[in-house]
């Protein structure tokens, strides 16, 4: 039997990626859909403005919307909500869902940094899954709250991971090229984008310093011990719906060559063979010397993978590389179905 699960922020761009992802998935049933007073009511086809390349799915277009509350009969039999809320709004209600029992696999910031509530990329940190039980004799519930981390720092992180455990970080500097759907479909005016790059994403230079360090950290006395490098972002918005660049400078304990940076990369597949459905390689090298480019590389591994390309000496740092991700997929909802996924895998 498939495990009943609900989206909380069902009709917004990265509530859409997840009805997208769970409509036919082998393991969860999407049952319950939630949004909005406004929407409360209505037909999902009817409450949100669909704006994906495919169409809703034909299995969840006629489901009623539903309001955002944890005791609404149609959450009663639903074992885990995916939260695609805005941070302020998951402050509020995602505890709510955990007093009820819930597992909360949430997308939003609110609760990332907290001592208690584990921050996942199941490839990179899987163990620190473990603060789910410390989470719940603190907090007195029967539900927990599991976060994945902000789109820019997973696109980062999954490919900082295997140069960490081969050659040791020193210090790491990051400037991102991120995309509108980041923002969500109304965040960034078209006459604001157009012709132009923006050089300020409220949060997200502050979120990339603090939570790679966290996922890179180890989990020691029940705690998160953050990991010891310097690490640097400058985010910027660019002109491109889908598909986050950054450009990586990376200086290691040990120094490292561009070629052995390529070599750790390409073998890093820590969750080959635990047969995730949303599971891809997580880094994907192209040698091409003008790749990876959004519209090219964005959907490699149905949007899962990172696709790193241009992996050079530096005259400063020891190595750079360009990396893309998809993200509202492997940056926001994939990412919690994944986690989603692996945490059934192991903990069920």
């Amino acid at each position: 039997m498939k495990i009943k699960v609900g989206v909380l922020g069902a009709t917004g761009s990265v509530g859409q990626r997840f009805v997208q992802l769970l409509a036919e998935h082998p393991i969860f049933e999407l049952t319950a859909l939630s949004a909005s007073e406004r929407s409360a009511g209505k037909k999902y086809k009817d409450a949100c403005y669909w704006f994906q390349d495919r169409d809703i799915p034909e299995n969840i277009k006629d489901m009623v919307v539903i309001p955002t509350d944890p005791k609404h009969e149609e959450f009663e039999d639903v074992d885990i909500v995916f939260s695609a809320l805005p941070s302020d709004l998951a402050k509020k209600f995602e505890p709510e869902f955990a007093k009820e029992g819930k597992l909360v696999f949430s997308n939003a910031s609110a609760y990332r940094m907290e001592e208690d509530v584990p921050l996942v990329i199941p490839e990179v940190n899987a163990d620190h899954l473990e603060l789910i039980e410390i989470q719940r004799e603190n907090r007195g519930w029967d539900g927990a709250i599991i976060t994945n981390p902000n789109c820019s720092t997973i696109c980062a992180v999954i490919t900082l991971k295997p140069i960490m455990d081969k050659f040791g970080l020193e210090a790491v500097f990051i400037t991102t090229m991120q995309a509108v759907s980041g923002a969500g479909y109304n965040g960034v005016p078209s006459m604001a984008i157009l012709d132009n790059l923006i050089p300020f994403i409220k949060n997200e230079e502050e979120k990339m310093q603090t939570e790679s360090l966290k996922l890179l950290g180890t989990l020691k006395d029940d705690k998160v011990e953050f990991a010891n490098f310097k690490i640097s972002a400058s985010c910027n918005r660019v002109a491109v719906i889908d598909g986050h660049t950054e450009s990586i400078f990376i200086k290691t304990v040990e120094g490292a060559e561009p070629e052995e940076i390529k070599e750790v990369m390409d073998k890093f597949d820590p969750l080959k063979n635990l047969n995730l459905p949303t599971y891809a390689k997580p880094i994907v090298i192209r040698e091409e010397v003008d790749r990876p480019q959004p519209r090219l590389d964005r959907n490699e591994g149905n949007g899962m993978s990172i696709v790193v390309g241009r992996i050079r000496k530096d005259p400063i740092f020891d190595v750079k590389y360009s990396a893309l991700e998809h993200n509202t997929i492997r940056g926001a909802a994939g990412a919690s179905v994944l986690n989603a996924e692996y945490f059934v895998k192991k903990y069920w």
